[in-house]
């Protein structure tokens, strides 16, 4: 079953540009690699915030694939750390009506 969610990080200030464009280039990718599908992704520049949504249909649940790519050797050699561009973050898992 496709697991999806929503996911919005607040940028530290004057960071939001730098974040997406790491994001897009070297977590996008990845995360398709790692069998999950990136719907789209939006800026709220009044917020600093980054909106994304991503979801996950293979063999795994959503958190073991996540985990799975966040373990993994790639990811580690990314050399982006989430903690050093983001202050916040919400995520929503939802379910399709339409």
């Amino acid at each position: 079953m496709r697991t999806v969610q929503i996911r919005t990080y607040r940028v530290r200030e004057g960071r939001l540009d730098e974040w997406v464009r790491a994001w897009q280039t070297l977590v996008v990718p990845l995360r398709r690699e790692f069998g999950f599908e990136v719907h789209g992704s939006w800026v709220d520049r009044e917020r600093d915030a980054h909106i994304w949504v991503i979801s996950y249909d293979g063999d795994q649940s959503f958190e073991e694939a996540n985990a799975a790519y966040w373990a993994s050797p790639q990811r580690e050699q990314l050399g982006v750390d989430p903690a050093e561009f983001l202050v916040g973050e919400e995520v929503r898992t939802v379910e399709q009506v339409l």
